[in-house]
């Protein structure tokens, strides 16, 4: 017998590699086969099929898109049928129209926005003639003027509410507003009580100012903001016309001149 036939069998058996985590057949044995129905009784025990399908496009739903535009047709149908079935029910509170009197020259705006939390709807503004206010004489208006610096103005703001053949435009509008505390009412509590203060100091005969101009600039500056003519310089608020220049510019009017004849 050669070499080579007696080490074959030892050669054979040490070419046979296994990987070093492998284990016996005989340390762990192989599990039986197991039962498909208790597989999926075990499985319906921790979740049903209608949850699994829960949230699943069946590919009967639309984009979000799609919502999005039900949503504010939904929103629109609930404040029509609110002007259908509810607004005729407000007719029981209608009151008519009262004008202000010399009694009451207050004009007081607040902005709504329906119910909503917003900023600005605490904010309150009161536009006043200064020809209502009770002030004493012509040195109380012109002490009033003084102090309410810019906020008083010759013509009425655009948002004030007040129109162009209202009486009481002779000494301009005052108009003054806050925002400063969480609700409506603090902020005009705090108007009010500005305002009486402004009308007792101009109305205190121990100070006098009437040898103070009245401060225009920022009616100057509203003009130049403005561009209407206004804004150049020197031009005053409105642009000149032929009637704004000067007569004594004019030259003397010479007598025509009788034509002599020529014999």
């Amino acid at each position: 017998m050669s070499f080579t036939r007696l080490c074959r069998p030892a050669l054979r058996h040490a070419s046979q590699s296994r990987p070093f985590h492998a284990s016996a057949s005989t340390s762990m044995p192989r599990a039986g086969p197991v039962d498909a129905s208790n597989r999926r009784a075990r499985l319906d025990d921790i979740i049903s099929e209608e949850d699994l399908m829960e949230g699943v496009n069946q590919g009967d739903d639309t984009s979000a898109g799609g919502h999005i535009a039900l949503r504010q047709m939904r929103q629109t149908l609930y404040y029509l049928r609110l002007i259908e079935h509810e607004m005729p029910r407000l007719v029981a509170y209608r009151k008519p129209f009262v004008p202000p009197t010399a009694a009451n020259p207050l004009a007081v705006r607040s902005i709504s926005y329906g119910g909503e939390e917003h900023p600005a709807s605490r904010k309150r503004t009161v536009v006043v003639p200064v020809a209502h206010l009770p002030l004493q004489d012509k040195d109380a208006i012109h002490t009033f003027k003084l102090l309410a610096g810019p906020r008083w103005s010759p013509e009425p703001p655009r948002d004030a509410g007040v129109g162009p053949e209202e009486i009481g435009r002779e000494h301009g509008y005052f108009k003054i507003s806050c925002e400063d505390y969480p609700k409506g009412p603090m902020n005009l509590k705090w108007i009010s009580d500005t305002l009486d203060r402004l009308i007792m100091e101009a109305n205190n005969q121990k100070k006098k100012f009437a040898d103070i101009p009245l401060d225009t600039r920022h009616l100057d500056a509203k003009a130049r903001k403005a561009k209407k003519g206004g804004h150049a310089y020197g031009r005053g608020t409105t642009r000149p016309t032929l009637k704004d220049f000067p007569k004594e510019w004019l030259p003397a009017s010479i007598p025509e001149t009788q034509p002599t004849a020529t014999p």
